[in-house]
């Protein structure tokens, strides 16, 4: 199956790269012709819960593991960043956009009614918590580098292997996720975003850019949570 894009008519040929209709394109198989896959669909509970954000700006670590009050603040934040290429009439600047947790055009209860489940599932089930940053490095969208897949498939597997959770963090000094000293394969220099700029100060100047709009949106869901909840978020200041 495959939606928004352009096939020919009279042959099974699919051109996936044809953005005629659109800039994003899918494609899905059927689960039976796959490997390695529930059929039924269900599994346990889940021992890492991965949270995934493309940071266009190039301020947040590759990886960070998450407390709880961070995992519901990051939750009902839902934060990510369009870029050129992504969406029509996209600029060439970045575009940082915030979609409750993580999909806000499908929940049809408030917000806080699963920023409370998740809360309550991190209590029952001791699942870890992590946020993965997949957007740029050394820089904001055209000046820095795209993390690596390979760094990311590797970022994965330590987060899934159980050997990430025991490696010492650090928390970054504005947004006050803890970034890991060490990641497997990863070269520990673009663990930690603020070693990776020319510039220092740009690079505060960009990250305390960010934290303000992090908290400018969380006025939204401040009265709705606790004070640690609200307090574990990005700092502008």
């Amino acid at each position: 199956e495959h939606e928004n894009v352009h096939n020919e008519p009279l042959t099974p040929r699919v051109h996936l790269e044809d953005d005629t209709h659109t800039e994003n394109t899918r494609g899905c198989y059927g689960i039976t012709q796959l490997v390695n896959v529930e059929i039924s669909g269900r599994g346990g509970h889940p021992r890492n819960v991965i949270m995934l954000t493309a940071d266009a700006f190039g301020v947040m670590p590759p990886v960070s593991k998450l407390t709880p009050e961070q995992a519901m603040y990051h939750f009902l934040s839902g934060y990510t960043a369009k870029v050129a290429g992504t969406e029509r009439e996209m600029g060439n600047e970045p575009q940082a956009t915030f979609s409750t947790c993580f999909g806000a055009p499908f929940l049809p209860l408030q917000p806080a009614v699963y920023a409370t489940l998740l809360r309550d599932k991190i209590t029952k089930h001791k699942a870890d918590f992590w946020l993965v940053n997949t957007g740029w490095n050394g820089g904001p969208f055209g000046i820095g580098k795209r993390i690596s897949i390979a760094h990311t498939r590797a970022i994965i597997h330590a987060i899934l292997s159980g050997k990430l959770a025991s490696v010492p963090a650090r928390p970054d000094p504005i947004f006050g996720l803890h970034i890991p000293e060490s990641c497997g394969s990863v070269p520990p220099e673009i663990l930690v975003p603020s070693r990776t700029w020319k510039n220092l100060a740009e690079y505060e100047t960009k990250a305390r850019e960010l934290a303000k709009r992090f908290e400018k949106n969380f006025e939204t869901f401040a009265p709705t949570v606790s004070e640690e909840v609200c307090a574990s978020g990005p700092r502008a200041s």
